[in-house]
């Protein structure tokens, strides 16, 4: 946020990632700014054409990249698989 907190769905969203046990498997966290374009969140949403946050950005090689913007569905498709 503009303010330098983060939002309440992003809080609600890490939490959730730290008790499930599934940030590690997270490489890198980039903040969005408000009111800060350059930012490399805003950079990331613009060139994703996201427009809600969070959103997860997954690479894996050999794959098509892959952008979810519900946790929910990040979890099963991506984190549970991994963490079997």
């Amino acid at each position: 946020m503009a303010d330098g907190f983060h939002c309440q769905k992003c809080i609600d969203v890490q939490e959730r990632l730290e008790q499930s046990g599934y940030i590690s498997q997270i490489d890198h966290f980039a903040d969005y700014v408000e009111n800060d374009a350059g930012s490399e969140g805003a950079l990331l949403a613009d060139y994703y054409q996201i427009d809600k946050a969070p959103f997860f950005i997954v690479e894996e090689e050999g794959r098509e990249t892959k952008v979810y913007t519900i946790y929910f569905k990040l979890v099963k498709d991506i984190l549970e698989k991994s963490a079997a």
